[in-house]
């Protein structure tokens, strides 16, 4: 958020044990007290744009979407659909984020309330209900993602092995956004990072294509420019604008 000149604030859901290898252990708050986060962020300061990541526990899922809709709906507090939402379900180590029950609260609850849903390609599969291994199949996916009730859908492909292209649908029209593949293994939270970034672009008031092309050139700027900070999956470089 501060790349993008953004006041970015949080509601910490779960601590997680993790480096570059891999995901030692999760650590879920209750649910009433990521609640009492969230109302005390947005009783005060508002949103004019949410991005929301890893919720791995039905419970966490139902109060978010409850605080949410209670905020937009009076009206002052939340910008009405400028909910972007990463699935998050499977760290780049594989190791699993959501407990089973809460892909059910999470398509209920959550996809309804959202602007755009952000998938790769593995929670495109959970999502939709079938493989992904090519464009087309991204094509299908994003449409069954849709019916689920988002307004946008961008499943991403950067797990493909050609152009990193993404894929845009919104039940009218489907845009690619397409960049070089680049051979980098600093990709640690890529797919964070590109949500947040598409989340800070329409906080300043871009209309959802344009945050998308903008938040894209800087992931893919942030990976060029990444570096090997431990054993496993190198990090991206989010200040990449001033170096």
């Amino acid at each position: 958020f501060s790349a993008f000149r953004v006041f970015g604030m949080s509601a910490i859901t779960a601590v997680t044990a993790q480096n570059s290898v891999g995901v030692q252990g999760v650590f879920n708050l209750p649910p009433e007290f990521v609640a009492r986060q969230i109302d005390s962020v947005l009783s005060d300061f508002g949103a004019d744009a949410v991005k929301i990541g890893m919720l791995s526990t039905a419970p966490i899922i139902g109060v978010v979407a409850d605080r949410l809709r209670a905020f937009a709906g009076d009206g002052s507090r939340v910008a009405p659909m400028r909910i972007v939402l990463d699935p998050v379900m499977i760290a780049k180590s594989g190791d699993a984020l959501l407990q089973p029950d809460a892909r059910t609260a999470l398509i209920k609850e959550l996809l309804p309330l959202a602007l755009i849903v952000t998938p790769n390609l593995h929670e495109a599969e959970a999502l939709a209900g079938m493989p992904v291994a090519n464009e087309q199949d991204m094509e299908q996916a994003a449409r069954r993602i849709l019916a689920l009730g988002p307004q946008h859908v961008l499943v991403k492909g950067g797990h493909l092995r050609d152009a990193a292209t993404d894929i845009l649908w919104n039940g009218r029209d489907l845009t690619r956004f397409t960049a070089p593949r680049l051979a980098s293994t600093s990709t640690h939270g890529t797919g964070c990072t590109y949500a947040s970034a598409i989340a800070a672009g329409l906080a300043r008031g871009h209309a959802l294509r344009d945050a998308i092309s903008e938040a894209k050139a800087y992931v893919t700027a942030a990976i060029r420019e990444g570096f090997q900070a431990g054993r496993g999956v190198g990090a991206l470089r989010h200040f990449v604008a001033s170096w």
